[in-house]
């Protein structure tokens, strides 16, 4: 049934589709389609605006307008719904090889004392990645290469921009790397609570690019940091789309 009450409009022109709202929204009401935030339902949002805040570029408001009544058993079942596929989405141990943990003996280090053991090399100087896989979604929350580790979690694009990504960064540190506009941020931080939880992590560096879109990554670490319950100590590094590091 439809009344005259208040809900979330969404300015597209302003909208980055940078999925702060997205993590905001405890209903559910919100997700980026096509790059922008939308409301899939009116039945969805309850009108209170909590979203509001952690928009950057200030395209969320109130306003009041005829629409469907919020639905509290909608929502239940829209995020049970919504739980029961991340469980299905999980990489099985036996399938893609991509999802198959390796690791790797990384330049500079000799654990075994084999110092003419031969490391990968490119023009550009020795690979520093110590682990497969790399991406946040194929990361095994209990791999033993996240154990006791200094952790970096890097916007996908940040290697392309940044010419020295393995020596700066990732030298000596396990990696997770996303994107958080094309990529669904509640399993991000789902997925990196579950290893805050039980790696260990000594320490996270967060490594974005200047777009307003990568500024979800550092708020999905931190809900990750809070849903898990722990204090690790965590750095962010913004890089822009020339390479240089801005803060």
């Amino acid at each position: 049934m439809k009344i005259m009450r208040k809900i979330i409009q969404i300015d597209e022109e302003k909208c980055t589709g940078c999925g702060n709202c997205v993590l905001a929204c405890a209903e559910g009401a919100i997700q980026i389609i096509d790059g922008k935030a939308k409301v899939v339902a009116d039945k969805y949002c309850d009108g209170l605006g909590a979203c509001i805040g952690d928009c950057p570029e200030d395209a969320l408001k109130i306003i009041e307008r005829e629409a469907d009544d919020f639905d509290e058993k909608a929502v239940e079942e829209l995020l049970k719904s919504r739980e029961a596929g991340k469980k299905q989405a999980e990489p099985m141990a036996c399938g893609c090889p991509s999802t198959a943990v390796k690791t790797f003996h990384m330049a500079g280090a000799d654990p075994c004392g084999c110092a003419n053991k031969p490391t990968v090399q490119t023009t550009g100087g020795k690979s520093m990645l110590g682990h497969w896989p790399v991406q946040i979604r194929l990361v095994p929350a209990g791999a033993p290469f996240l154990k006791d580790a200094d952790l970096l979690i890097a916007a996908d694009c940040v290697p392309v921009a940044y010419p020295s990504f393995h020596q700066d960064f990732l030298k000596g540190k396990a990696v997770m790397i996303g994107c958080p506009k094309f990529d669904n941020a509640e399993e991000y931080v789902e997925k990196l609570s579950q290893v805050f939880k039980v790696s260990g992590i000594k320490s996270i560096t967060s490594v974005v690019m200047e777009v307003p879109c990568c500024s979800a990554l550092p708020v999905i670490v931190k809900k990750a940091l809070a849903k898990a319950g722990v204090e690790i100590p965590f750095k962010e590094v913004v890089v822009s789309a020339r390479g240089e590091i801005l803060s």
